[in-house]
């Protein structure tokens, strides 16, 4: 099994960022959802067959994946910059409804695995995803766990903001990179995480979940220009303040990759902040960031690391 930290390899062109996703993800399906919850498998299969003509909702993933999407203008068909597969616990004929809602909204979603209520993630890796985006906290805690970057998504309807650039925002430490340093805050304090920064200034961090994903983000960047003008704006979100901020930007630069804003808030709300850069998602592992930045912008936990530790 791959650690959690070690990046997927993927069976597609190395140059395509492929997302995975989940129905409740990408469409706002609660009613439905709440039915089966409540009444079971058949009751909600008919209520899906009876409606199979009415479009679904957008969800709380809805905008990125659009924005995904729209990189692909001017690339051949059958060579995408980005692919976004859906994984789905329907039934291929109760997804049916799913498949005429992404044309209705005219996603270039073509690939999908329906799987009658079994589990999603084993399909992640075969179709080489950097990034892995659901509605159920155990699929993506067994998705980390066999080395893909996931994030569990609370549903809702799509937000109404919307930038015209894709932006994302990330955490740092036990999300981008490992858990290491924060291993030092919890059990030691904030005064001990300080000192153990500033000793090893020079020491790269190691890798965390989302090393592979930022990297892969980082080289579709490549295709635009860089500024305003590219269509991809990235940012770090961190608690982290000087004298610890040295160590994360000599380790973005020994790894050669580039975040458009870094943003060291030294234990700062980051949902304001999170509003001003207009993200279309942020990832974090904490809970509490992650409740204060769901009041501004679309949020992926990411149960990594100590705090998630039994």
């Amino acid at each position: 099994m791959a650690k959690p930290h070690e990046p997927v390899m993927p069976s597609v062109p190395p140059e395509r960022l492929t997302v995975a996703i989940t129905t409740r993800a990408l469409f706002h399906m609660e009613d439905s959802h709440a039915l089966f919850e409540q009444q079971g498998v058949q009751a909600y299969a008919e209520f899906q067959r009876k409606r199979e003509d009415e479009v679904l909702p957008p969800g709380i993933a809805f905008p990125l994946v659009r924005k995904l999407l729209a990189l692909n203008e001017g690339c051949p068909a059958d060579h995408p910059r980005v692919e976004v597969i859906l994984l789905s616990r329907n039934s291929s004929d109760t997804g049916l409804r799913i498949f005429n809602s992404i044309e209705h909204y005219g996603l270039g979603i073509v690939r999908a695995v329906f799987t009658s209520g079994g589990e999603t993630y084993p399909y992640i890796r075969p179709f080489g995803a950097q990034l892995f985006l659901s509605a159920n906290p155990a699929s993506v805690r067994a998705a980390l766990e066999h080395g893909v970057a996931a994030a569990t998504i609370l549903p809702s309807p799509a937000p109404e903001h919307t930038h015209p650039q894709l932006r994302i925002a990330f955490d740092g430490d036990a999300v981008i990179f490992g858990d290491e340093s924060e291993r030092v805050s919890q059990s030691a304090g904030l005064a001990a995480f300080h000192d153990h920064e500033l000793a090893r200034a020079n020491e790269p961090l190691s890798g965390g979940p989302f090393k592979g994903f930022l990297a892969a983000l980082h080289d579709l960047q490549q295709a635009f220009p860089i500024g305003e003008e590219s269509p991809i704006r990235t940012a770090l979100v961190t608690a982290r303040s000087a004298p610890a901020h040295k160590r994360v930007i000599l380790t973005l630069r020994e790894w050669g990759v580039r975040l458009d804003e870094a943003l060291f808030l030294g234990g700062r709300d980051k949902g304001p902040f999170l509003e001003a850069f207009g993200a279309d998602i942020f990832f974090d592992d904490s809970t509490h960031n992650i409740e204060s930045a769901r009041r501004h912008v679309a949020a992926g936990h990411v149960p990594f690391g100590t705090v998630h530790e039994p």
